[in-house]
């Protein structure tokens, strides 16, 4: 066993980037035959990417917002409208989404600037995250014409990946999945609507 002595905090936490740690080990731990966790990933993304900074996250966001978009148009050489607006379903405007970008009436942008952990294990997987599955699918739940969906992913502190696209597409699974929650969220709407008319009357 070799022992790294430090006079500062900040160079005793360097040193620790990247490792594995007592404390981190039960982030790294999988069943076998599971895929990694979130820990496989952020060892990696202290290895290669500059370190976060404490921004917050939704903040950080909402400024690489532009950035991401202007680097989807000049990689796919497509027109995207970026005007602020909301879809709403005809039938149903409770059922809505503001798209990142539009491109014509069949195309759309989504724009998701992650932490560089989340960012690498997109990128590696080329799965999008499971909390932003449902957000991706309500793109097509609310516009019928909708036949394709560009996820953006874009971290400039991963220099050697820091933007690429995963796109979705109308298939007649996705249909499938689209008319399931399509039903889910009427009936929800319904059941919110009839105990607003029950609390006040109207």
């Amino acid at each position: 066993m070799k022992t790294l002595k430090f006079d500062e905090r900040e160079e005793w936490l360097q040193a620790r980037a990247g490792k594995i740690t007592g404390t981190r080990l039960k982030d790294i731990i999988v069943k076998r035959g599971t895929g990694h966790k979130l820990g496989f990933y952020e060892l990696i993304a202290e290895r290669i990417a500059t370190p976060e900074d404490g921004e917050d996250p939704m903040e950080r966001g909402a400024r690489l917002e532009s950035e991401a978009v202007e680097r989807f148009i000049s990689e796919t050489k497509k027109k995207v409208n970026t005007d602020l607006v909301l879809w709403q379903r005809e039938d149903n405007p409770n059922i809505a989404i503001s798209p990142d970008g539009i491109i014509g009436k069949t195309e759309a942008i989504e724009v998701k600037c992650l932490s560089s952990a989340r960012h690498i294990e997109t990128y590696l997987t080329q799965k999008i995250p499971d909390e932003y599955v449902y957000q991706t699918l309500q793109y097509f739940i609310v516009n019928d014409q909708l036949k394709t969906l560009y996820v953006c992913f874009y971290d400039p502190r991963v220099k050697v990946k820091d933007f690429f696209i995963t796109t979705l597409t109308r298939t007649k699974t996705l249909k499938e999945e689209i008319e399931r929650f399509l039903t889910y969220e009427r009936e929800t709407l319904k059941e919110v609507d009839e105990i607003v008319a029950d609390l006040t009357g109207f």
